[in-house]
């Protein structure tokens, strides 16, 4: 009977540590844009973004003056000139992982590359976006990363002839979070 009532325990416990929606509020996202003329650098740990596990939905938003630069006039360019933060003031991301396995797959530790797909939405405008990405689970916590490309251009973000050169056309990012689940 000792050993029946450990092993309910065990799987009760087990089966609760694993959170259907996980969120962080401490996100990492880093763009760089590399021309031979000058390289551009830009970070936040201020993005936010909820996994839901049930439906296999990601989202991710940012406020654009949270991006730190080394030299306070790009920051003051990045923000007045080219994404207009007054007016714009967040870039949001929301998508779907393809082929979602469900939410059971992810209660054991591990790392899963998938691929996501979903809007972003920069500047007022949205476009599509897929990258792929890696989740990983330990100890019922989840973490994701994944890199992709943003052209500006593709949310009229206009740069002006005298600098053209000195941003690339498409802007690596990066993202990074580790997630804690979402109490009820």
């Amino acid at each position: 009977m000792k050993k029946y009532f450990t092993l309910l325990l065990v799987l009760g416990i087990s089966g609760s540590t694993f959170a259907q929606k996980q969120l962080t509020r401490e996100a990492f996202i880093r763009f760089y844009s590399e021309t031979p003329v000058e390289n551009i650098e830009a970070t936040t740990k201020e993005a936010s973004s909820v996994i839901d596990f049930e439906k296999g939905e990601f989202v991710c938003q940012v406020l654009m003056k949270s991006f730190l630069f080394e030299k306070a006039l790009m920051q003051e360019h990045f923000n007045e000139n080219y994404v207009e933060s007054e007016k714009y003031p967040k870039a949001v991301f929301k998508g779907a992982f393809q082929d979602w396995p469900g939410a059971k797959t992810f209660k054991a530790d591990g790392d899963h590359k998938l691929k996501v797909t979903g809007t972003m939405s920069i500047h007022g405008v949205e476009q599509p976006l897929e990258t792929d990405c890696v989740l990983t689970i330990k100890d019922g916590k989840a973490s994701l990363s994944a890199e992709f490309f943003v052209s500006p251009q593709d949310h009229k973000i206009e740069i002006p002839g005298a600098v053209v050169d000195k941003i690339a056309k498409e802007i690596l990012v990066t993202f990074k979070a580790a997630y804690q689940p979402l109490k009820s």
